[in-house]
């Protein structure tokens, strides 16, 4: 019995310090949530969605080598038109050089390529137009 205690309370004391450090290295900056909407050319949607499928390994490398996480896209048409809905949330600690950082990737060049001339723009913009979040629900 005494021996099953000792061991008992050497398991708690590894609980307890696994705790204290996983609180100590939690991460100190908030997650930048990012929504943002782009048209899509009614014609390109099955290629579209053919580039995006999930067996396509395309540039998640990337986004998550540049701490982009939770990627999704969303299609849907609106009155007569179809969009795109993106979020993501970024992890990392310097947003502009991360996006510079996967915007220098050749292969995100080429993927970029081969994509962006699918995409219609919101007037006034020249690929996805950031959104505003005006609600979060932790």
């Amino acid at each position: 019995m005494k021996r099953n205690l000792k061991w008992a309370g050497v398991l708690v004391a590894l609980a307890v310090t696994a705790f204290v450090s996983g609180a100590a290295t939690q991460r100190q900056n908030p997650i930048k949530r990012v929504g943002m909407v782009v048209g899509v050319k009614p014609d390109r949607i099955a290629e579209y969605k053919r580039l995006h499928a999930d067996s396509n390994a395309g540039v998640r490398d990337l986004l998550s080598k540049y701490h982009m996480h939770n990627f999704s896209i969303f299609l849907h048409q609106i009155e007569g038109k179809w969009y795109e809905f993106g979020y993501y949330e970024y992890t990392g600690d310097d947003f502009d050089a991360d996006m510079a950082k996967l915007d220098a990737e050749p292969r995100n060049k080429e993927w970029l390529k081969v994509c962006d001339p699918m995409q219609a723009p919101l007037a006034n913009e020249k690929g996805w137009a950031k959104m505003e979040r005006v609600y979060y629900n932790p």
